[in-house]
Order: structure tokens, then sequence, then C-alpha cells
């Protein structure tokens, strides 16, 4: 078997991988009929999908946030310009009283018989003409002041719109993802079920593994988790303390091997239910329990971050999480407290 660890890193893009998203029919989902193996696929692609609708949504979100921002400033200009077109408003009164008082809007005969002389009528012509050039101008920058305006909140009110279906979109493209998701989890974790009341597990499912180069030969059990019974913690479903370290994550997550090694145990059944026990080449075995799905066989080697099955709830468990263990031998009632057996191979575990 290749090492996992040689593997290069393939990373594609996120925008193919988005498009692709939302192009993906309804169908191509799968309806976990094609058996335990393409369930449980169903459920790996459905928690890549799920963790890409949410990165869109977040990016829309922090996108809403930068629009809202510039919406703000976008308002500030308005209303400038609202204050600006007020002003020219007023001048306007403010020209048209002047022009009224100083006998600007007189018609031109009385203009010429009430003159003293050829240059009153000149000076009174010019002061006129001065008069009419402002208001005409006044008009002019007014009437352009308000098509600015409404343009301006025009294309405001048409970006928010556009905002807020693009984000409508995504908040339902989300909802959805996650509801077939919590659907196939649930699937996944009933056929579990029903193997461990069998005894029997169904056999190995592979899945399709994203390859990714790894800077340690050590790493946690599973990527994201969040911690709850410890290690030597009590508890009424123990009979003495607890024998490991649970990590809470949601149906169908892939679980990993935290370091090489050879599976020495595949069992589906009793209070571990589905249950993968690893050993490794310091001597040391870790115990993977209460899975929803085995990806390995027994006897089978294994790199550091391989996928080796997905969690689940089976045996004696109280709700979705992985129970992993540190032993000294295979067997139940060697273990170790696993938190610092990683940190001291330099995996932070918190």
């Amino acid at each position: 078997m290749c090492s996992y660890r040689r593997r290069l890193q393939v990373v594609p893009a996120l925008l193919c991988v988005i498009t692709a998203l939302v192009a993906r029919p309804a169908g191509a989902f799968g309806d976990g009929t094609d058996g335990g193996s393409g369930l449980s696929a169903q459920v790996v692609r459905l928690y890549e999908d799920a963790a890409l609708a949410t990165e869109r949504y977040e990016a829309g979100r922090k996108e809403a946030e930068a629009q809202r921002a510039k919406a703000l400033r976008i308002e500030a200009l308005l209303e400038r310009e609202r204050r600006e077109i007020h002003v020219r408003h007023e001048d306007l009164g403010r020209i048209a009283r002047a022009q009224y008082r100083s006998s600007g809007g007189m018609p031109l005969t009385a203009q010429i018989i009430l003159a003293s002389s050829p240059e009153q009528l000149m000076r009174g012509q010019h002061v006129f003409s001065q008069t009419n050039l402002a208001v005409t101008n006044a008009i002019e920058k007014s009437r352009r002041a308000e098509a600015r305006l409404a343009g301006d909140e025009a294309r405001a009110a048409a970006a928010w719109q556009s905002l807020e279906k693009r984000n409508t979109e995504l908040a339902e493209l989300k909802k959805g993802i996650e509801g077939k998701l919590e659907d196939a989890r649930w699937q996944l974790q009933g056929r579990a079920d029903a193997s461990v009341a069998a005894g029997s597990c169904p056999g190995a499912v592979r899945l399709d593994q994203k390859k990714k180069a790894l800077a340690s030969a050590w790493v946690t059990p599973v990527e994201s988790y969040e911690l709850s019974a410890a290690f030597g913690s009590g508890g009424l479903r123990w009979a003495k303390r607890h024998t490991g370290q649970d990590f809470a994550v949601p149906i169908g997550t892939p679980v990993r091997a935290v370091g090489d090694g050879r599976v020495v145990k595949v069992t589906c059944g009793g209070a571990f239910g589905m249950q993968v026990v690893v050993g490794h080449a310091d001597g040391y075995y870790t115990q993977y329990a209460h899975l929803a799905s085995v990806g390995v066989d027994q006897g089978e080697r294994v790199d550091t971050g391989q996928w080796i099955g997905q969690s689940g709830t089976t045996g004696n468990s109280t709700g979705p999480h992985l129970h992993f263990e540190v032993r000294v031998t295979p067997e139940l009632g060697s273990a170790v407290d696993p938190v610092p057996w990683l940190t001291d191979r330099e995996v932070t575990v918190e």
C-alpha cells in the first residue's frame, strides 16, 4: 500500500467546486439505496457540500457587511446631494425675489420709457441679462443634481436587492444541503445499528478521501471536534472510570488513524458498537469506537491521517461521538490517558 503522506495534495479551485455544487442535480446526492458503501460516500460528499455551502454563505455574509458599509457611504453622499439641491432651490428663490425687487421682470418698453439716459438703459439691460443667465445656470445645475440623485438612489436600491436575493439563495442552498446531510446521517446510523444488533460487520466501506500532505507523523483522530467525556471521568454508563477521550462530532464524520500502523481488530457488537483497533510500531494500540461505518479490514496497513471509518453512536452511547482510546494491549483494561499520549507526539488536543 503506498504511503498516504507521500501523496500530493490536491485542492480543487473553489470557484469550480462551487459551480459544480450549484449545478449538481438533486438526484446526484443519492437516496441511499445502493448499499452501505453508497450511503457512506453520500454522507462524506454531503459533508463536503455543506462545508462549501457554509463557506459561500459566510463569504456572502462578509460581502453583505461590506455592501452595508458601502451603502452607508452612498447614503451619506445622497444626503449631501439632497442638501445641495435644497440650497440650489433656495438660491433660485433668492434670485427670483431679487429680480422682482430690481424690476428685472419689467417689460423692455417700460424700461426704455423710465430710463433717464441711454447709459442707465444699458446698465439695466446688462443686469437683466446677467440675472437671466444666473437663473438659467441655477436651474440647469439643479436639474443635473436631481437627475444624479435619482440615478444614485436607483443604483443603491438595485445593489441592495441583488445582495438580499443572493444571500437568500445561499441560505436556502445551505439549509437544503444540511437537511439532506441530516437524513443521510441517520440512515447510515440505522444501518450501523442493524449490523451491531446482528453482531457482524458489513465489510469495509472504501471512501474517496482527498489526498493531503501531512506535516506530522501523528494527528488527532478527527479534524474538527469538541471534547466531551475525558479519560478517568465518572459516569453511570461506565463500570468504573471512563477509559478514553470522547470527541463530540456528528454522525458520519470521517475518523482517521492517528499514526501509521496495522488494523488488529474490527468488531461490530457489544458496548463499543462498531470499533477499529490499530497497532502502532511503538507498541501502543489505538481504539476508535461507536462508529457508524468501518473503512478498513482487519490486517490492513494504514497511514497517518487515513480514514478508517465514520463516527456514529453505536453500542453503549448516548449521542454521536468518537470514543478514542490508547492502550498497551489490544484489549480493554490496558488504557492510558490519550491526551498526554498525543501531546508527547506533538499533537495538540483542545
